[in-house]
């Protein structure tokens, strides 16, 4: 019996919780929504994702930044499509202390645009942004992915 989206919702937040590069960054996750389609990041400030002049390191802030819009897209479409970060750019705007949170979203009927071009056009590379933010709202950086889709070539699928 396959798995419920609540089930996959809960058993992806469980497993990026204890991924190691986001423990060892301080990076948790308290918020995979049950349709699977927005996750919420935080990252406090600790001596561990400090730089040296006392704010969050840029790569633990990019580090927070990383999949999430991938896994999105992946656990959305489904095991017949191939879902890769192509690029992405990260632009800081102020230095960032104090638990730092990201909220990636991907509404369903983008979600099934995107399916769409990828079947019509058999790829589909579309943009993304998401903005980090302090305690306060203030914007700490902006990050831009873009990503790759398309379906899966019969061979792919084969068990």
């Amino acid at each position: 019996m396959p798995a419920t989206l609540q089930q996959r919702s809960r058993k992806l937040k469980r497993l990026l919780n204890c991924y190691p590069p986001f423990l060892g960054a301080g990076i948790r996750v308290p918020r995979v929504s049950e349709d699977l389609c927005t996750i919420e990041v935080r990252m406090p400030l600790h001596f561990w994702n400090r730089n040296y002049v006392g704010t969050h390191f840029g790569g633990s802030l990019y580090a927070m930044c990383d999949p999430f819009f991938m896994l999105i897209l992946m656990n959305n479409l489904g095991k017949d499509y191939v879902v890769w970060d192509k690029s992405a750019a990260i632009r800081f705007k102020k230095p960032g202390t104090g638990t730092m949170k990201a909220v990636f979203h991907i509404p369903p009927n983008r979600i099934e645009e995107i399916r769409a071009q990828a079947d019509a056009q058999g790829k589909v590379e579309p943009p993304f942004q998401v903005q980090v933010t302090d305690q306060r709202g203030n914007v700490i950086a902006e990050v831009d992915k873009l990503l790759y889709v398309r379906k899966k070539k019969p061979a792919e699928t084969a068990p």
